[in-house]
């Protein structure tokens, strides 16, 4: 009777195990690509910030290359994009919300990013 015990609490702990390996690889499948945009974004950003003081474009050009290339990083269409200069510096700063749905909770993803460079 031990072994069947035993048995039995083997195949709970497998259970729980399983249930709980698969929450997190749930929330993993849905929070990884929502960080990966935010990383990739962000270096697209400075990227552009380091451009715009190098080349001496002005503040709309930033602003419109940001708004340009939201929809490949799944910015939404309101997001706060603020470009211009500020203190001999060129600045971009970029704020939203992606809602991360899961059963039951939304989380509520939070983009607050300022990029800035020293005029050359």
């Amino acid at each position: 009777m031990s072994r069947n015990n035993e048995q039995g609490s083997a195949r709970v702990k497998l259970i729980v195990f399983l249930v709980i390996f698969a929450l997190v690889s749930y929330v993993g499948y849905m929070y990884l690509p929502v960080a990966v945009d935010s990383y990739y974004y962000k270096d697209f950003m400075q990227n552009k910030v380091d451009q715009a003081a190098a080349l001496g474009y002005d503040s709309g050009w930033l602003k419109d290359q940001m708004v340009k290339i939201g929809p490949e990083y799944h910015v939404p269409p309101d997001a706060l994009i603020t470009a211009g200069p500020n203190d001999q510096r060129v600045e971009l700063h970029v704020k939203f919300t992606r809602p991360i749905s899961f059963p039951g909770y939304t989380y509520n993803y939070e983009f607050d990013q300022r990029s800035r460079v020293r005029h050359f």
